[in-house]
């Protein structure tokens, strides 16, 4: 036997020290295991909530009932600052059914008391004393008609048209149609396209309608229609895209779209840019197959002023131009950090640790733009107003997440939610530096709503020319929208005015934040 084998087998420190590290490298291992395993459950839980959860973001306050069958989650230190909360007077509106418009057709319908009914028991006929009104709601279904349209001849009986260089035979000019040739009038086209792009009715839906009122209108031919009616818009986008670019401020964003014909593509998509003109929102649709920051950077070639987008890598380019001041957009880090509350605190419904403080401070910067708002500030006055009153908030939040961002780890749902915020710091308090830019891309992001809400319904584009006439149409509507236009109503006007036009100031005219609300005649039910 070797002795010396023995010998440092037994050699009591060495042990000692290897026994030690293997506890060590034990303890290191079970704490990563639990780490890990406090990650995959805030994960579920998160997943959970994205599911089966509320998708509002906003806290619920306790309201100090415990749930019936989860128990309570401790709840970890909150840092919080007392807050003085002012109580302003108020008016509370009553209650109770509202008021039918007065301006709906009314008709009456008399319920009468026949003369036994009214005979009295003295014998005498009761007299009418007053009497008593209610209103009821009614409703008549759409109803579809012809338009014939007659045109006279008109001919020379007696020279037949040989004494002149005039046509033999003379007949009034149909005016121009927006589908030249087409069994469609601007009314039938304006209420097709709403009913789809305003809606979220798809074709094979409004095809079956048709068929109920006895008109078969194939959703093929309701397509084609679509198509050709985004084409004869063309140069109204263009204009509309002129006025985007020469707005002091864009906001951008884009979502995903599923074109079945687009040559190698799973997933294609709609992106929106969102301006200004006369002080009134300009929303454009574009249509591309990619994601890529080339998309924006094609549209704003040339470009000075302000952007406003998400976080999406894609938009990094605008960080190296000189001309454009590239700002970022707090509800996307806001949105961070609710997901953290949800998924730690699914069961309490209270905010807890850190993410509640992060919450605090983001809250405290938005009280100061709606206060903003309520004054009417202008953007100058906003602008000291953020450099007195936001910017030291930002300060101290920013010292805040430097010395959170140490002790939560990376892959954590508030670790991921901090290290977003630190990476988007730059941009994110660039809204201090211009009171003509809020602090998130929300406009935007509103205006690329209808467009997903749609989708849930159509599912898909066909190809991409049609993608790219589905962009032309929302871009008319949600612009009427988001200028108080009804967007039936506005479509009907351009549908008829627009073959007439000759001239740049005909077409501008049609613009849908060119038309003030009373410029379009909507006739009284």
């Amino acid at each position: 036997m070797n002795t010396e084998k023995i010998s440092d087998i037994n050699d009591i420190d060495e042990l000692k020290e290897n026994l030690l590290s293997l506890v060590g490298e034990f303890d290191q291992k079970e704490r990563n295991y639990k780490s890990e395993i406090k990650i995959l459950n805030e994960q579920i839980k998160s997943l959970q909530d994205r599911l089966f959860g509320r998708k509002t973001e906003k806290i619920h306050k306790p309201d100090g009932q415990l749930p019936l069958f989860d128990m309570p989650e401790p709840d970890l230190p909150i840092q919080e600052e007392p807050e003085a909360v002012t109580i302003k007077e108020h008016t509370r509106k009553k209650r109770g059914r509202k008021p039918l418009p007065a301006n709906l057709p009314r008709i009456d319908v008399v319920h009468e008391l026949t003369e036994n009914e009214r005979q009295c028991g003295c014998g005498c006929l009761k007299d009418r004393i007053g009497q008593e009104v209610s209103e009821q709601l009614d409703y008549i279904p759409a109803k579809v008609r012809v338009i014939r349209n007659i045109r006279y001849k008109y001919a020379c009986k007696k020279c037949e048209g040989t004494e002149d260089d005039k046509p033999a035979v003379s007949i009034a000019r149909m005016p121009d149609q927006i589908i030249p040739k087409s069994i469609a009038t601007p009314g039938l086209l304006a209420h097709i396209l709403t009913a789809k792009f305003a809606d979220a009715l798809p074709f094979y839906r409004q095809e079956k309608q048709f068929k109920r009122l006895g008109v078969e209108i194939p959703r093929s031919t309701m397509c084609g229609w679509a198509m050709k009616t985004a084409e004869a818009c063309d140069i109204i986008l263009a204009m509309m895209k002129k006025a985007v670019l020469q707005s002091d401020l864009i906001n951008i964003d884009e979502t995903p779209v599923q074109v079945l014909k687009e040559p190698g593509r799973i997933k294609s998509y709609m992106w929106v840019f969102k301006g200004t003109s006369r002080g009134r929102p300009v929303l454009l649709y574009h249509y591309d197959p990619s994601r890529s920051g080339d998309v924006p950077a094609s549209f704003l070639n040339g470009y000075k002023g302000i952007v406003q987008t998400d976080g999406y890598s894609g938009y990094g380019f605008l960080d190296q131009k000189k001309d454009i001041l590239h700002v970022g957009c707090w509800v996307h880090a806001r949105r961070k950090f609710v997901e953290v509350t949800k998924a730690v605190s699914r069961k309490t419904k209270t905010p807890v640790g850190n993410a509640a403080t992060a919450l605090k401070y983001i809250g405290k910067l938005y009280k100061i733009e709606k206060t903003a708002r309520a004054d009417q500030l202008s953007s100058c006055e906003i602008y000291e107003k953020r450099q007195t009153e936001a910017a030291p908030i930002l300060e101290e939040f920013k010292k805040w997440l430097d010395a959170t961002v140490e002790k939560v780890p990376p892959k954590s749902l508030l670790g991921k939610a901090v290290n977003y915020t630190l990476n988007e710091w730059g941009r994110l308090i660039r809204y201090i530096e211009d009171g003509r830019v809020g602090p998130d891309n929300n406009a935007v992001e509103n205006a690329i709503r209808p467009f997903v809400v749609g989708r849930k319904n159509w599912l898909f584009s066909c190809t991409p020319e049609g993608a790219r006439a589905s962009a032309a149409i929302y871009s008319l509507i949600e612009t009427a929208k988001a200028n108080g236009l009804e967007p039936y109503w506005y479509l009907k006007h351009l549908f008829e005015n627009l073959p007439e036009a000759m001239s740049d100031e005909d077409f501008q005219a049609l613009l849908p934040q060119q038309i003030d609300k009373d410029h379009i005649t909507v006739p009284t039910p």
